[in-house]
């Protein structure tokens, strides 16, 4: 046996969690982001984790990574040179888009310039009807003169988005092998082979973001995968999925789409992971790192999911596991706006500089200096020893603003956390209300650095009664990678209507889909674990929106419609109240999602407590307007039994816990940290 090990790289550090496969234990350490040298971080953890716990590279018999290059390459506009062919007067797609203003109560905001410039897009003589047959002849002329153009505008790659590509490909197919002759020196990337999904600009959209980053995350994970190999991990790499599964990073290199938020989503995987071992029924999950903060509702230990999140500036339509920005990090940097008001975010210090308080050469004011200034961090070293506390530094950075807003260091400081948790029950408030759920029935259960810092605080104002905090908050997102799958997403256009007369191309899709679904778990290597579960996303006829509906097998081979029918009425009357049995229903796109068994970590439950919890000592923390005394814990010293009452700060190696006044802390068996609000 050896050991299972999980990476997650954020915007200020890169966390690492190992999982002992004979013992249960758990080691984990953080090293400091190298977003200039991406993977350098990956190399120094795996040195750490040699240093500090004795666990050699040829140990490691598991190895998950979460990465953001691919995302990062969009929010920095550093990937390649795109030209996009559509079909003729079909090339505004990108500029069209849905038509909708980003901030709807801002008459002047305006759309994000798409990653391919309007010169760059190029109109193809072809047309394919929504039935699939051929209305104009692809052109080869055509194609040269637009291939003719690209080269001559310096275009490293081709997007093929032609319209109805997802029902008949054969244009796109042809167009391909056309360049591949003229200009063979120019990657194409086909829609159709990308995510082959009904809408014009979804399917554009998806194909332009997975062309523009392939390129360097391929050379990325190249890069690692020799890395590992030259210190001598032998465990091939695996990459987390947006969809909370995992697959092969060879296999990464040519479906990076699917990979653009694999750190957010093993977050939310590591959430559920932990939910369903504590036994919490709901659970909203409160991601803080450095640069952001992120939420998504766990019930029953499952996440839910969704295909349109937004990457950067630009919506993907990929299965993802549902996350919901909602704020800042610790790293957000505070500021007096235009009408000298205080502000937080969205600009982060990120990991170079970072916040004042670190001493790596920042001067602007953060959430963490906030948290500095007020007590609550600067009591031993964060991140593992990576970053000490100046807290004189981190006054200095909050006195600049204190100023001008006439308040005093603290006083500005707790101004900060306040407009940061504002924010923050803004957002949550919106996704509840989307959700149609009571956020007072659900558990917060808070991870990343910065989490446990603001999570009381947050619970406070949403008036949720329950606070957990895991053993490991600070690497919550490592160890969530492994706890996942391997698991892909296939998809077909239907777009029939739900009869019995339409059932044998149901039937016949569903199981060429689960033909590819079986391939590809068998490339992966778990095909003997492998578990197949289809969908429909249907919608009474003359709707916009779909259901997605879980397929009973029996459903699909015996052709029973009635059956899927009343599994749709059921739906639409849980989410909008009521259902027309009467109407007919269309079945616009059938998914198959194929999941290959991982082996899971069973985590060795920590010793019970002997005897009372005691504090290490106390500390001045300036709380709700005073300055007040209070106990500090060490997590360490902590036991399953252990209870004290706030207010109180917990530190530990990987983040810090802030209790204020009103709660009450329990240990459970699991090690968790338990924090009730009274009354």
């Amino acid at each position: 046996m050896g050991y299972r090990v999980g990476v997650d790289i954020g915007g200020t550090f890169a966390d690492f969690c190992a999982f002992d496969e004979d013992s249960g234990a758990i080691a984990t350490v953080k090293v400091l982001s190298t977003p200039a040298t991406p993977g350098q971080e990956v190399i120094e953890g795996l040195n750490q984790l040699r240093t500090r716990f004795g666990i050699a590279p040829g140990d490691i018999t598991w190895f998950t990574h979460g990465t953001t290059v691919g995302i990062n390459s969009i929010i920095q506009r550093k990937g390649i040179r795109l030209a996009l062919f559509t079909t003729e007067n079909f090339v505004d797609v990108l500029e069209l888009a849905r038509l909708k203003q980003p901030d709807p109560y801002h008459l002047m905001s305006r759309r994000p310039e798409p990653l391919v410039t309007r010169d760059r897009v190029m109109g193809i003589a072809e047309r394919i009807l929504a039935d699939g047959r051929v209305d104009t002849p692809l052109r080869r002329e055509s194609v040269e003169a637009a291939v003719a153009r690209a080269r001559a505008m310096g275009c490293e790659g081709i997007v093929l988005a032609f319209l109805h590509s997802y029902r008949n490909p054969a244009h796109e197919i042809d167009c391909a092998a056309m360049i591949g002759e003229i200009a063979p020196e120019l990657e194409v990337y086909a829609s159709h082979r990308i995510r082959p999904i009904i809408r014009e600009y979804e399917r554009t959209s998806t194909a332009v973001l997975h062309s523009y980053v392939q390129a360097p995350v391929a050379a990325y994970l190249t890069s690692l995968e020799a890395a590992l190999a030259e210190i001598g991990v032998g465990a091939r790499a695996m990459i987390t999925k947006s969809n909370g599964g995992v697959m092969t990073a060879e296999l990464g290199k040519t479906q990076c789409i699917d990979m653009l938020l694999s750190g957010t989503a093993a977050g939310v995987m590591g959430a559920a992971y932990v939910a369903r071992e504590a036994g919490l029924p709901r659970v909203l999950s409160l991601d803080i790192g450095g640069t952001s903060a992120d939420v998504a509702i766990i019930m029953g230990g499952e996440p839910g999911f969704g295909s349109a999140e937004v990457v950067g500036d630009f919506p993907v339509y990929v299965p993802t596991v549902s996350v919901t920005s909602i704020g800042e990090g610790g790293g957000s940097v505070a500021s007096l706006d235009d009408m000298g008001l205080l502000a937080v975010g969205p600009e982060s210090a990120g990991s170079t500089p970072g916040p004042a308080c670190y001493g790596r050469g920042g001067e602007r004011a953060t959430i963490t200096d906030a948290f500095a200034v007020l007590g609550y961090i600067g009591h031993g070293k964060l991140g593992y020893d990576m970053v000490g506390i100046d807290r004189k530094a981190a006054r200095l950075a909050v006195g600049a603003l204190a100023g001008p807003l006439r308040r005093s260091v603290e006083e500005a400081a707790e101004g900060i956390i306040e407009i940061a948790v504002s924010g923050m029950y803004r957002e949550v408030s919106k996704l509840a209300s989307r959700q149609g759920i009571d956020i007072a029935d659900f558990a917060l259960l808070a991870f990343g650095g910065a989490g446990p810092m603001m999570a009381c605080l947050l619970a406070r104002e949403l008036a949720i009664s329950t606070v957990v905090v895991p053993r490991t908050p600070g690497v919550l997102s490592a160890l969530g990678g492994l706890t996942s799958d391997a698991k892909n997403d296939f998809v077909a256009t239907a777009y029939v209507l739900l009869s019995r007369e339409a059932m044998p191309e149901i039937r016949a899709t569903v199981d060429a889909l689960a033909a590819d679904a079986l391939a590809w778990i068998r490339e992966q290597g778990f095909l003997a674990a492998a578990e197949l579960r289809p969908s429909a996303e249907m919608r009474y006829r003359g709707q916009s929106f779909e259901i997605e509906i879980a397929l009973k097998d029996e459903w699909v081979t015996s052709g029973d419609v009635a059956a899927i029918a009343a599994a749709f009425h059921a739906e639409h009357r849980r989410l909008y109240g009521h259902a027309d049995e009467a109407a007919p229903i269309q079945i616009i796109q059938l998914n198959m999602v194929v999941l290959g068994a991982t082996p899971k970590p069973r985590l060795a439950p920590p010793p019970a407590a002997t005897g009372e919890a005691v504090p290490s000592g106390t500390v001045e923390v300036y709380l709700d307007g005073a300055l007040r005394s209070v106990p500090l814990y060490r997590r360490d010293a902590l036991a399953p039994g252990h209870t004290f009452e706030s207010p109180a700060i917990v530190a530990q190696d990987d983040t810090t816990t802030c209790v204020p006044p009103g709660f009450s802390v329990a240990v459970d068996p699991h090690g968790n940290l338990v924090i009730a609000r009274k009354g």
